[in-house]
């Protein structure tokens, strides 16, 4: 198949690396001269404008980092949607609020196009290794078109309902993720403050009722889990910047539906005050360091 993937980034290059691994001829555009030539080496086409990587093309995949960009590549002037034909379908991957996904896909529509939101989950490590989660909103026909594509990027594809549900499921997800992360970090330095091993306090969580994801996977405090980015510095993994414009997206979002999200809220906050100390670009579980005494 030959396909627009538009946005190339940390998340995106991999995503586009596994597709011409399976054999799909890619239209690539991005603003990186240097991954587009990397790309181009593997056998993607280079394009001069999401216009022209769509007119091309029989599906077009976006993965950009937010809502903006998403709007100036659909619906700008040499933007997908002056390019697209009518009847090709087309999927944004990117992170942003479910309001947005649901005005592009009518600007779509319109034109006879049928959009679907399909944000993942994984980190990089899951885009390289082909294994992300993808959360689809979409119609019905229009999932059942993407699944096979997503299923060589992804594990698990999971149809959440109508467009604009992918969003909400992922922003609602790593709500959650930040949220437990923080909690986490405030018992591991507890523990470790009150003078227990930090990893029999880790042995003790990761088999009783505190477990979760953040605990057993992906624990905040060094060398706890040799793969996880505290035993490496906090490089690598999931930006906290990232981090903090997801916990933006899902406040924004409880704020129009009136809906509480209180420890959100603080969450935000606390990744906010990363930010503001310069340690934005660390790891999101490098927000233990907020927790722990300096040496």
């Amino acid at each position: 198949m030959r396909i627009a993937f538009i946005g190339l980034g940390n998340m995106g290059a991999p995503m586009a690396r596994n597709l011409i691994k399976a054999g799909h001829q890619l239209n690539l555009f991005d603003l990186n001269k240097a991954v587009l030539a990397e790309l181009a080496e593997l056998g993607g086409q280079i394009s001069s404008s999401p216009r022209d990587a769509a007119q091309q093309s029989e599906l077009v995949i976006t993965m950009l980092p937010a809502a903006a960009h998403v709007r100036g590549v659909y619906l700008g002037e040499d933007g997908v949607l002056a390019g697209v034909r009518a009847g090709t379908p087309v999927v944004d991957c990117s992170t942003i609020d479910p309001q947005t996904a649901r005005e592009v896909s009518a600007a779509a529509a319109k034109q006879g196009v049928d959009l679907a939101d399909a944000p993942v989950s994984g980190g990089t490590g899951g885009a390289a290794a082909g294994t992300l989660t993808f959360m689809v909103g979409a119609s019905d026909e229009l999932f059942a078109t993407l699944q096979p594509v997503l299923a060589q990027m992804g594990r698990n594809i999971v149809h959440c309902g109508a467009v604009g549900t992918g969003q909400i499921a992922k922003i609602c997800n790593n709500l959650l993720l930040g949220i437990s992360m923080i909690g986490v970090s405030e018992a591991m330095a507890l523990g470790n403050a009150l003078g227990i091993d930090t990893k029999v306090l880790a042995g003790i969580i990761n088999s009783s009722t505190g477990r979760c994801w953040s605990s057993d996977t992906y624990n905040p405090w060094p060398g706890i889990i040799e793969t996880a980015p505290a035993s490496r510095g906090y490089t690598g993994g999931f930006g906290a910047e990232l981090m903090l414009k997801d916990l933006g997206l899902a406040t924004e979002a409880a704020r129009q539906a009136h809906q509480p999200v209180i420890l959100g809220a603080v969450a935000q906050q606390l990744y906010q005050a990363m930010s503001l100390r310069g340690d934005g670009g660390k790891d999101f579980s490098a927000i233990v360091e907020g927790y722990r005494k300096p040496e």
